[in-house]
């Protein structure tokens, strides 16, 4: 941090796990997408616009350049998505510590942080569980939110802040499956199998992708973008589009003539999956071919609540926006600044997520250097 003293304190035994279960399918760094199609993927921010300012502070290609100065490589594959060569994350993080090293930078692993208060002199004083308290100039939180609490990122650290009088929002599950109530004959004819090429509404907003028909609910992209929208509605709701290029018409001619075995017809002549289909069963019998044309278009689904938060791949709430500086410093607890998750924003899986996480960092770690300077 330009020539500062710096100390990483970790919870764990080592530092990035959560880093490291990123990157447990591929480690998916950031997004090739053009950034007016990026930065509209974020919610929350201090203003409108503050993603835009930032994400253009720290582009896609600052994130590539930075891994390629450590010596890797990336690439972008299906859907714009940008990987590193070898799609693992263990050699990033290995290449990124010894860099801090070299920097100076020393390591305090298995240290849990149980407190933390300003002190006279304006140094902030934190508390550990195995360590005497010690005193810095700044402190940046970038302690996760609530998901993947077996990384270290399991929310301890809400009422760390909620002691130091920092207001926090309820961390929620987001980027998460929701459960419905399934009946086990449901179950039993698809558990486990997807839903494709569907439209997925809730309330105003809609994606197009598939799902998944779990035990307890759904999984699926649609599901985990649309996790805000639902968590806004009263009764949360799925409206799935079961035919997207096909229109109420256009269904109805294909069903001409047909008067007997009406689901069973259009079955076939729509082409509807086998989780179509036994969606459809679960609805009882239909007055006309024109009612289940229409519930094909919008079939509604209830939903009960998301999946724990300990399951999620991300949390939303934190600390809220307005708690923070243009530097994400706490406005009520002077040098101490907060990163990542920890903030209330949101963004999707598809290298969102981690970028997201980067730029406030780099925005916290800028502001705490400066300020002690």
């Amino acid at each position: 941090m330009d020539g500062a003293s710096v100390t990483v304190y970790e919870a764990k035994r080592s530092v990035g796990r959560k880093f490291l279960v990123a990157g447990k399918s591929g480690l998916n760094l950031t997004s090739d997408l053009p950034m007016d199609e990026f930065a509209p993927k974020f919610r929350g921010g201090a203003s409108d616009g503050w993603w835009d300012k930032s994400l253009g502070n720290f582009t896609k290609d600052d994130l590539r350049e930075w891994a390629a100065g450590l010596g890797i490589e990336t690439f972008v594959g299906s859907g714009k998505k940008v990987f590193p060569e070898g799609m693992k994350a263990a050699p990033l993080l290995r290449r990124w510590v010894e860099r801090l090293r070299g920097l100076g930078v020393e390591f305090a692993v298995g240290h849990r942080l149980e407190g933390i208060a300003p002190v006279d002199g304006g140094g902030i004083e934190l508390r550990f569980d195995k360590l005497d308290s010690v005193e810095h100039s700044a402190v940046v939180l970038a302690l996760g939110g609530g998901s993947w609490p077996q990384t270290g990122s399991d929310g301890g650290w809400v009422e760390v802040l909620k002691d130091a009088g920092i207001e926090v929002a309820p961390l929620v599950s987001a980027n998460c499956g929701w459960e419905a109530a399934w009946s086990k004959d449901f179950l039993g004819r698809v558990e486990g199998k997807p839903i494709k090429n569907l439209v997925v509404r809730a309330g105003d907003e809609e994606m197009h992708g598939e799902l998944v028909v779990t035990r307890y609910g759904f999984e699926g992209g649609p599901v985990y973008r649309l996790g805000p929208a639902i968590r806004q509605m009263d009764e949360p709701t799925l409206e799935l589009d079961f035919k997207p290029s096909f229109s109420v018409p256009k269904l109805l001619n294909k069903m001409q003539g047909v008067k007997a075995d009406v689901l069973e017809q259009a079955g076939r002549r729509w082409r509807l999956c086998p989780v179509m289909r036994a969606l459809l069963d679960e609805g009882g019998p239909r007055e006309s071919v024109e009612e289940l044309a229409h519930e094909v278009k919008a079939f509604r689904i209830p939903l009960l609540r998301p999946r724990p938060l300990a399951e999620a791949i991300s949390s939303a709430g934190g600390v809220p926006w307005s708690a923070l500086d243009d530097g994400l410093m706490l406005r009520e607890l002077p040098r101490v600044y907060v990163a990542g998750e920890m903030i209330d924003w949101e963004a999707p899986t598809g290298g969102f997520l981690i970028h997201g996480c980067f730029v406030t960092g780099a925005i916290a770690g800028a502001a705490a250097a400066a300020r002690i300077q």
